[in-house]
């Protein structure tokens, strides 16, 4: 039989402020990765964040606690939450460099309705005929955004699509099986997977050795790596705070409060998206894609209104 989380131990404001904290963090990292996404390759951005990001994990994790231990209570779940947040990411900073910020932003931004359908299939929360409703109303948003039947459709804004199913089931993860892990535990998991899956990726394009018209246009895929000069380790620690704070409050926000209601929060990432589209990228939506954002924010809402 399937039971919900008990709501006993949650604190919903602490983690209305976490997930907040966290968006508006990711989200001006996102950004940035959109800014560096001509200079960079996409492993080398994954390891040498990371790299910087692990060690500043242990420090605090020993300040907090000196005899805390790294490796997680349930190993496996952990392990497999951080594998699908990686992919995630991977899937979603291969779109960045291909559509706009704040497009990318309202496609990914359907991952409130598959928490909903995901915690009604594994979690045994009801959706309700309002809610099915949601789900119809949010996809009616990504087809006016996507456009497929248009000239100028674009298939890489399929991508955080895929990136909102995957990061959906990991935060269910978070919620139901993760719940007792310390999110400091659960960011240095992530990181050192990040660092894991970089490193043979790496690997494996040094193996194949692509020729430059292989390569084409993936250069931020299979390029190969860049010179890092003082401005690229300013960006590179940039990016590793802006990862510990997401993937930290995060952590934080979906153990301390119900999956639905952190999710409505979470929606703050498409205004942070606009604005830094707006401001970095001069990128200013059309009407259909506006009314597709605002179709979509309005089916996430109705999907988390509890």
């Amino acid at each position: 039989m399937k039971q919900g989380i008990p709501a006993e131990g949650d604190n919903v404001r602490l983690a209305v402020f976490s997930v907040i904290f966290a968006v508006f963090a990711l989200s001006l990292g996102d950004a940035l990765i959109k800014l560096i996404s001509t200079g960079f390759q996409l492993w080398q951005l994954f390891v040498m964040r990371s790299v910087i990001t692990v060690p500043v994990l242990i420090t605090i994790i020993k300040l907090r606690e000196p005899d805390a231990s790294f490796i997680p209570l349930h190993f496996g779940w952990t392990l497999l939450r951080s594998l699908m947040l990686t992919l995630m990411w991977v899937i979603y900073y291969a779109a960045l460099p291909k559509v706009e910020l704040s497009v990318a932003a309202a496609v990914y931004y359907t991952l409130p309705l598959f928490i909903t359908l995901f915690a009604a299939i594994f979690v045994g929360e009801k959706v309700g005929a309002l809610g099915w409703f949601a789900m119809a109303l949010g996809f009616g948003g990504v087809l006016l955004i996507l456009r497929p039947q248009a000239e100028d459709f674009n298939a890489h804004a399929l991508l955080p699509l895929v990136s909102a199913i995957l990061f959906a089931f990991s935060m269910i993860l978070t919620r139901t099986k993760c719940r007792g892990e310390s999110p400091l535990v659960l960011s240095f998991a992530l990181n050192v997977t990040f660092i894991g899956v970089g490193s043979i990726a790496t690997l494996l394009i040094a193996l194949w050795s692509p020729t430059e018209s292989q390569v084409g246009a993936n250069t931020f895929l299979l390029g190969e790596w860049t010179a890092m000069g003082s401005w690229e380790w300013i960006a590179m620690v940039l990016l590793a705070t802006s990862i510990i704070i997401g993937s930290v409050f995060a952590a934080i926000a979906y153990q301390s409060g119900p999956s639905s209601t952190v999710a409505a929060f979470d929606f703050s990432y498409l205004a942070f998206a606009a604005l830094w589209g707006l401001l970095f990228f001069g990128e200013v939506p059309d009407a259909i894609t506006a009314a597709g954002i605002v179709l979509i924010a309005a089916a996430g809402l109705i999907a988390v209104r509890k």
